[in-house]
């Protein structure tokens, strides 16, 4: 019996998807839930595992393809791995298992070839049934090339194309989720007149608190960790409040001023940058807020992240200080006004009171759009965040 391997529902702001990498080639054994193919979307990855068990029939959409809702991008054989792989074996069709006419090609070989220029007949494949895979393209490859140099050598032996001058080079296809982003940063900076200020903040007042409450809060949390981006969270939180305009929206000409507080997280992940939003925010205390981000972060880097949970936000918090940056000015992310730059904590000799002290320093950058906030408004509201984290007492740690 064969069964049509189907993309998902797609929802409705994701017209259509583009088929990233299938785990799977033609006849392939494959066991019910396991994993077959990527379908890579503007916003996240999406996992098509298989229905059944079963032999893989056939590949209607290839790596690059685009594909809509519920749209058959292959076909399964029915069976179970007992009945495939033993006594009684599922028949393919003549054509994927024993063909005169044209041999068999992996779709990662087959992509090889076309880049190398090569002609499939004449390469002796290995794989199943004769496949030709990819090793099989790299040693015809190695086979071929006269006299190689030690660098093209090196290119050969990691299955990377060498070009005419015997270079290693690898041109890989832009994501749709990098094309979508470079497309909305592009967009952010022709559209809106954004200008960003910058203040610096005393961190070690809430070093203190860490320090000398961070076992006491895991314990009483569940091994919820106490870190710094809650406190920035709430800190922006309780500065939307005051200056509602750096928590509203452009809408055509109109201003949407929201009365609640969505925050974005941007985090990077193996596909690029995401921002999952902490929905309603305003009802999370520290713990909440550190446990969803938590959460997102490993959901990031298994790309297990959901369109929903990326959808919307009023305001954005960026910290490109966890990868080393001292100073930077973020981009907004439309339709969004706002957005805080968080930076790496950074020990620098300060004035105070008339004394020389050494203290952990951080830059924070707030970047805005001038056709919605007024510089007085940013200022003041970049200010208030700085007030409110060296002065967190009044921030509760639920303890």
């Amino acid at each position: 019996m064969t069964i049509k391997i189907k993309a998902p529902t797609l929802p409705e702001s994701v017209p259509d998807g583009t088929i990233a990498t299938w785990y799977k080639n033609i006849g392939d054994n494959v066991s019910r839930d396991e994993l077959l193919v990527d379908i890579e979307t503007d916003k996240v990855v999406i996992e098509v595992v298989s229905p059944k068990d079963g032999i893989l029939k056939e590949i209607i959409k290839n790596s690059g393809d685009t594909i809509v809702s519920n749209e058959a991008i292959g076909a399964l054989m029915e069976g179970s791995n007992d009945l495939i792989s033993g006594k009684a074996k599922v028949s393919l069709p003549i054509k994927d298992i024993e063909s005169n006419e044209e041999p068999i090609v992996s779709p990662a070989a087959k992509k090889l070839i076309e880049e190398s220029n090569l002609n499939s007949e004449v390469i002796e494949g290995s794989g199943k049934n004769g496949r030709i895979t990819k090793e099989d393209v790299v040693s015809h490859l190695a086979a071929e090339a006269p006299t190689p140099s030690s660098s093209s050598m090196a290119g050969i032996s990691s299955g990377l194309p060498i070009s005419s001058e015997g270079r290693v080079e690898e041109r890989v296809p832009m994501s749709r989720l990098r094309a979508t982003v470079a497309k909305r940063l592009l967009h952010a900076t022709q559209s809106t007149a954004m200008l960003t200020t910058f203040n610096e903040v005393n961190m070690q007042p809430i070093i203190d608190i860490r320090t000398k409450y961070k076992e006491e809060f895991e314990k009483a949390h569940e091994g919820v960790r106490l870190g710094f981006m809650s406190f920035f969270v709430r800190a922006s939180i309780e500065a939307l409040k005051r200056y509602p305009a750096v928590n509203a929206s452009l809408d055509g000409n109109d201003f949407v001023y929201h009365g609640y507080q969505d925050i974005g997280v941007a985090i990077g992940g193996p596909r690029g940058l995401v921002v999952p939003i902490l929905r309603n925010a305003d009802n999370m205390g520290l713990a909440q807020i550190e446990k969803e981000i938590s959460g997102f972060g490993k959901k990031a880097q298994d790309g297990k992240l959901s369109i929903e949970e990326m959808k919307g936000g009023t305001f954005t918090i960026s910290n490109g200080g966890v990868f080393g940056s001292l100073l930077s000015t973020p981009i907004l992310n439309p339709p969004q006004t706002a957005v805080l730059g968080m930076h790496k904590i950074q020990e620098r000799p300060m004035a105070v009171e008339g004394e020389v002290k050494i203290l952990p320093i951080m830059y924070l950058a707030l970047s805005y759009d001038h056709q919605m906030i007024d510089g007085k408004e940013a200022v003041q509201f970049l200010v208030t965040i700085k007030e409110l984290l060296e002065d967190p007492t009044r921030f509760l740690l639920e303890i």
